[in-house]
């Protein structure tokens, strides 16, 4: 007894904390989009890929700047190199073709030694530095470009779930107005008023129409999903999007936005080209300035000391401290044209850089003119589908009074009850492409 009320209070602790860690959000589409800037994963790595950017341009820096470094060796000898000497040469009486072996130095050797450097001219340091500020400049308009993907494709996404929540209203709607036509035509076929055929029809239209509302409640799940991953919040957690299609629908109706002046050079697609075209252009000072000579000084300061005994920690041993300054010139002479060669191809690199400019200019003047079009359009066919959705009604509502009164039959309430829910999907589907339009237009714009 005591083991089982010891599992019942586990549970029920787990329970509690559980339902404690599920956390709950709640976001118009603004919110959304502030949220999503924040914590969509891709932002994160944005950041930090602008910020590794930022440590890339300091260390590239550092190259130039004096540098410090230190070293301690030790060497043991174990068997000293042995060198031959004609014996004569320390032994005026001995034999001259006779060879002595001698061994030069001792068994214990210990150096310590502090290196100061300097880089005086370097034309790849300077290119280099140049290189570094552009790579930053890439990394913040991709950071830029990131920002502006997620916007739109958050407006997407919230804009799908909005639709599917409308599309569940609709459809339990309609459902429930087919299931009571579907009842009073049993009804009135049990008396003998009309055949069977027609209650088969509706049958079959109301079984199409439930299994049409749950797969549109599935794709609200996977919808929702989707812009809880696009949020960067946990799938597990709870989401509430408090917007309504409609009222936003209207919001996003901007006919000023038609009448805007686009300039490509101002779009970040733009400008990542042409960071990339001035890379190339450094690159092509990189390969032109390593034909320049290259200028360095170091200062060395050190000690070293020799013993055939291990007695370097006593203080008695002897060290010697050394020092010396050198300074050393590097001057490319001969290649073998290697160095034209490279050049040659960063200059090739260069022109290519430049056409992908001149082609993104006039790709992005294409899409402004495609996403203004398809924007207008998108407006135009709100109010054509609103216009025909209100036709739709009228129609469905007449032909359900003559189904009543006999004057018509279930075909033709199905055909008028079929181009209702249609019409009701495409005044939908308009509604959200007018979001979805701007979306992409402002993109380009803004």
């Amino acid at each position: 007894m005591k083991q089982k009320l010891t599992l019942l209070c586990f549970m029920i602790a787990s329970t509690l904390f559980a339902q404690e860690a599920k956390k709950s959000y709640s976001f118009s589409l603004e919110q959304s989009i502030e949220y999503a800037v924040k914590n969509n994963y891709s932002m994160i790595n944005a950041n930090r890929d602008v910020e590794a950017a930022k440590k890339k341009k300091w260390e590239t820096t550092t190259m130039g700047l004096p540098q410090l470094n230190g070293s301690v060796n030790y060497q043991n000898t174990f068997e000293f190199t042995k060198q031959g000497a004609a014996a004569n040469a320390f032994n005026p009486a001995a034999n001259p073709n006779d060879i002595v072996l001698l061994a030069f130095g001792t068994k214990h050797v210990a150096i310590g030694n502090l290196t100061l450097s300097q880089l005086i001219f370097d034309g790849s340091y300077l290119v280099g530095l140049q290189s570094a500020k552009t790579y930053l400049q890439i990394s913040e308009n991709a950071k830029i470009k990131t920002t502006q993907e997620i916007k739109e494709i958050v407006i997407n996404s919230y804009g799908n779930v909005l639709l599917a929540d409308e599309s569940i209203k609709i459809l339990e709607n309609n459902k429930k107005i087919l299931e009571k036509t579907f009842v009073d035509t049993k009804e009135i076929f049990k008396n003998g008023l009309i055949e069977e055929e027609n209650v088969e029809q509706l049958q079959i239209t109301l079984s199409t129409l439930t299994s049409s509302l749950e797969n549109v409640k599935r794709q609200k799940r996977i919808a929702l999903d989707m812009l809880k991953l696009l949020l960067g919040i946990d799938l597990e957690s709870e989401l509430i999007i408090t917007d309504q299609l409609s009222v936003l629908t209207q919001n996003n109706i901007d006919l000023v936005l038609l009448k805007k002046e686009f300039d490509a050079k101002n779009t970040i697609d733009y400008k990542i080209g042409k960071n990339l075209e001035k890379s190339k252009e450094l690159m092509l000072k990189l390969e032109k300035s390593k034909a320049l000579p290259s200028l360095a000084a170091q200062v060395n300061f050190g000690y070293n000391s020799f013993a055939n005994q291990f007695d370097f920690l006593n203080s008695t041993q002897q060290w010697n401290n050394f020092s010396n300054v050198g300074v050393g010139l590097n001057v490319p002479i001969f290649s073998s044209l290697g160095r034209s060669s490279r050049t040659q191809q960063a200059k090739i690199a260069l022109e290519q850089a430049k056409t992908n400019v001149a082609e993104t200019e006039q790709k992005l003047k294409l899409q402004f003119e495609k996403a203004k079009s398809d924007y207008e359009f998108s407006i135009e066919q709100l109010a054509t589908s609103k216009s025909n959705l209100n036709l739709a009604e009228r129609i469905e509502n007449k032909n359900q009074i003559k189904f009543k009164e006999g004057m018509a039959s279930s075909f033709d309430l199905t055909d008028a009850q079929r181009q209702l829910y249609s019409a009701q999907q495409i005044y939908l589907q308009a509604m959200l492409d007018v979001i979805n339009k701007k979306a992409t237009l402002e993109k380009l714009v803004n």
